[in-house]
């Protein structure tokens, strides 16, 4: 049997968008939770001699090295975990969240857009997920013998739902082809290559951000038509700056761009 796993955030960061507004930033991995005690109570069993008096505290303080045999999983398998991994880690980043904002609070997770129940605030998550491959069998069996990672944000606004998206890969060209809108893609079709890759996805995490506020299907909110923030965000791109905020006229949502992080927030 595995020890058991214990979830860690690194590399976390805070940001206020206003003064209304936070989100934080995070990678979260599993890290083993070992028990000396018991591994120790085990190896006593199997010595010949065994020692009576064992110093736990010094035994702790010793460089241990667990090594994990293989774990053979399937894909389906992986991206479960994954998502139990994920689940865990924006929800724990949210009371990290929130102790730094002094908030003792709770999360309405019954009805969306989610909110607090004390403050009534608004919440929203994000994270990073397995990169998907269609030439990968959703049946493949894979060998895992590594901690999984992800990175996580989460955003906390006082005055109406707000929206999220963190994303480290690019948009494939025929997915944009799929769900852009002809507007969107004759404005991309005219960019040099790396600026078509990276207007591409920031349009993709708007379009996830919005969903998640209006709570659109997810082919209606694709479909949206954003070209009009195009301009603006080639503007993001030429002149980079951690923080980053334009106006949607249409919407009158702010977007805030968090390049650093790879995060989107609609607030």
């Amino acid at each position: 049997m595995m020890p058991s796993s214990i979830l860690n955030l690194t590399h976390v960061q805070y940001t206020q968008l206003d003064p209304m507004t936070w989100c934080a930033t995070a990678q979260v991995s599993e890290c083993l939770s070992i028990n000396f005690q018991s591994l120790w109570n085990k190896s006593l069993r199997s010595a010949i001699n065994p020692i009576s008096h064992v110093n736990f505290h010094k035994l702790y303080k010793l460089n241990w090295h667990y090594c994990l045999p293989p774990v053979i999983l399937s894909t389906r398998e992986i991206a479960q975990h994954q998502r139990q991994l994920q689940r865990k880690g924006v929800r724990l980043l949210l009371q990290q969240l929130l102790c730094e904002l002094k908030l003792s609070d709770t999360l309405d997770e019954s009805n969306f857009p989610y909110r607090l129940i004390g403050s009534k605030h608004y919440v929203c998550f994000s994270h990073t997920g397995i990169k998907a491959h269609n030439d990968i069998n959703k049946d493949a069996v894979q060998t895992i013998n590594t901690p999984s990672n992800s990175k996580v944000t989460v955003v906390i606004s006082r005055h109406r739902p707000i929206g999220i998206d963190i994303e480290t890969n690019p948009v494939a060209w025929h997915v944009a082809q799929r769900f852009y809108s002809e507007h969107e893609m004759a404005a991309l079709q005219s960019l040099l290559p790396l600026q078509r890759e990276i207007i591409a996805k920031l349009l993709w995490q708007i379009k996830e951000s919005f969903i998640k506020i209006h709570q659109y299907k997810l082919a209606q909110g694709l479909g949206m038509d954003y070209s009009h923030l195009i301009a603006d965000l080639i503007h993001i791109i030429r002149e980079p700056s951690p923080l980053m905020v334009i106006a949607d006229a249409k919407s009158d949502y702010r977007i805030a761009v968090l390049s650093v992080q790879q995060t989107i927030v609609i607030f």
